[in-house]
């Protein structure tokens, strides 16, 4: 881990008459071409697409006096000084290319908040990493919460980081969640302190490649002024923080589900022990919360909750805190979500698991399993997912465009385990999935719904395939 004159903050950008083009409207983009108007630039909006919901946000903007090009998010307009980006604009589009030849600095909306922010802003905790970010950083908050601090779960959680750093609230501290793709645009961001979760291969038609997707993630740890907080477990995490530039003085820390060395966190006998933030003339190890604070105890989520100690440690949270945030906390729905019990087989969903890596996480978690998977792939490949969970799978009910990948792969590396191939997509496909993983099912079993692939082929989202699968669930109960 090197260290060298990293400077937190970053120099302030006068926006007043400079020429500025926003790309992409949506989410990020409406309010980043207001905010650079209100502050004096010459705003050009350039977005790809020319539908209804364009038109509408369009129209809004014209009435600012803001130019809106629908269509046309190729070209680069002439006396561009300044790109901000939508996050999810892929970087080899042709305006960046045009851009980089023309010497102009490309922002995403976050580096734009971190640019606007005020001189005694509130610190960031940040969070990035393949699966567990949202969960981690909803665990932070409720932690640093329980300290009595001033704080709010934002960024890639849903909450704009553009409305927090110039709303009215006051913070003393903002728990981050932070994707690949905001990352890639966010070059002067530089946090308190940050945690990689984890890293497997995801988005890679966006990033281009493994080497190029962990570069991005490991952008968080550039410039952390107290901890980088890495995954034991995972090499390429810790990897990241050995090549990151940090202010002098900033520690790594690792977290791990077995005993921890110094210098990191972990379980010990069912209880959470940090062995990183204590001082060694007065203890080896500090307590910090038992396993069963956590809700759901699964491993995955305990490695979230170490994470998230981690961070909350390295602001100087006490392990009271941390203890109380735990057992306060509550995940979002669709994430190892208990359903029911119904002939002593539990019914859990995990629709969040939409990848390979998060697939695989929840079939940890548990001991005899009918799985339900499918949807669609992304380019995704199964067979190391089947063949680390195959002991664990007493059937596998599959359904979505790409099930025949899990099929294959299922006859692959778990030729005994029964499968049902579902070649259906209406809406009570996923009761049917529900009757055949009851019929495959034995007491003391789990039908768990973790598919392993995204939801668009038959659901709006998997918010709305795990809504299908309770109701399916509560009709067979009923």
């Amino acid at each position: 881990m090197g260290s060298g004159q990293v400077t937190s903050t970053s120099e302030p950008f006068d926006f007043q008459g400079k020429h500025v083009v926003v790309a992409g409207l949506g989410v990020s983009g409406v309010p980043a071409a207001k905010v650079l108007h209100a502050r004096g630039a010459i705003v050009t909006v350039v977005n790809d697409g020319d539908d209804a919901r364009a038109r509408e946000q369009a129209a809004e903007l014209r009435a600012l006096g803001i130019t809106v090009r629908l269509g046309d998010g190729a070209t680069l307009p002439e006396g561009t000084e300044l790109i901000v980006t939508a996050p999810g604009w892929k970087p080899d589009k042709p305006l960046f290319t045009a851009a980089a030849e023309a010497g102009v600095p490309v922002w995403g909306d976050v580096e734009l908040a971190w640019r606007l922010r005020g001189p005694d802003a509130a610190p960031w905790l940040a969070v990035t990493g393949t699966n567990g970010k949202t969960t981690t950083v909803q665990m932070l908050a409720s932690i640093l919460k329980a300290a009595g601090l001033r704080t709010a779960a934002v960024g890639n959680i849903g909450v704009s980081l553009l409305d927090v750093v110039l709303g009215e609230g006051e913070y003393d501290v903002l728990a981050v969640e932070l994707s690949s793709y905001q990352l890639h645009w966010a070059p002067s961001l530089r946090a308190h302190s940050a945690a990689v979760l984890n890293l497997a291969p995801d988005h890679l038609d966006w990033h281009g490649s493994m080497e190029a997707y962990a570069a991005d993630k490991g952008r968080i740890y550039e410039g952390n002024r107290v901890a980088c907080v890495y995954n034991v477990a995972d090499k390429l995490t810790e990897e990241l923080v050995r090549e990151a530039d940090v202010e002098e003085g900033c520690r790594a820390i690792g977290f791990t589900l077995g005993t921890p060395a110094p210098s990191q966190l972990g379980v010990v006998d069912g209880i959470l022990v940090d062995r990183a933030f204590v001082e060694m003339r007065q203890k080896n190890a500090q307590e910090l919360a038992e396993v069963s604070d956590i809700h759901p105890p699964a491993p995955h989520n305990i490695a979230n909750a170490l994470a998230a100690a981690a961070l909350a440690r390295a602001f100087g949270v006490p392990a009271t805190a941390v203890r109380e945030g735990l057992r306060a906390f509550r995940p979002d729905a669709h994430r190892i979500a208990h359903i029911a019990d119904i002939g002593s087989v539990a019914y859990v969903d995990d629709s969040k698991a939409t990848n390979t890596h998060a697939a695989e996480a929840s079939l940890a978690s548990y001991e005899s399993i009918v799985w339900i998977a499918g949807g669609l792939a992304k380019g995704a490949t199964f067979d190391e997912l089947v063949a680390k969970s195959a002991k664990r799978l007493r059937g596998a009910v599959l359904i979505g465009a790409d099930r025949a990948l899990i099929r294959e792969a299922l006859a692959r590396h778990a030729p005994e385990v029964p499968v049902v191939d579902l070649d259906r997509t209406d809406t009570g496909a996923m009761l049917q999935a529900v009757k055949e993983a009851k019929r495959l099912a034995q007491p003391g079993d789990t039908v768990l719904l973790a598919p392993a692939c995204a939801s668009m082929d038959m659901f709006t989202n998997y918010n709305q395939r795990g809504d299908a699968f309770a109701a399916a669930v509560r009709e067979l109960e009923a």
